[in-house]
């Protein structure tokens, strides 16, 4: 990793509201893990499921955890985006898409800080 990355911090991050969400989540369902997601159906949200619902694939970069949940990401599309670091929160209202955290009424939400 080159010093300019290392200085920014980590590459993700999660609001003290989304890691009691992401516990929440743990709780019910088991070990979890987040993809960014970059459009279309889902919008661009993080978007968590159950640990391997979902495998990551072979483009996928993994920016680090949130909760202890591994976050990825597609290297192309992060690339593309000027590799931002990210901070996850939540905000009322049931996620768009199929994100585990739709079922208590939240939807995570990607901010960069």
């Amino acid at each position: 990793m080159e010093a300019a990355a290392r200085d920014r911090g980590p590459a993700v991050g999660a609001t003290p509201a989304a890691l009691e969400v992401i516990t929440r989540l743990e709780i019910a369902h088991g070990p979890l893990v987040f993809f960014q997601s970059g459009g279309c159906c889902d919008g661009s949200s993080a978007i968590c499921l159950k640990d391997g619902e979902l495998p990551p694939g072979p483009y996928d970069l993994r920016l680090g955890e949130i909760g202890g949940a591994p976050f990825y990401i597609d290297a192309d599309q992060h690339e593309r985006w000027g590799t931002p670091r990210f901070l996850i929160d939540v905000a009322p209202g049931a996620a768009e898409g199929f994100s585990l955290e739709g079922l208590e009424g939240v939807h995570f939400v990607s901010r960069t800080p």
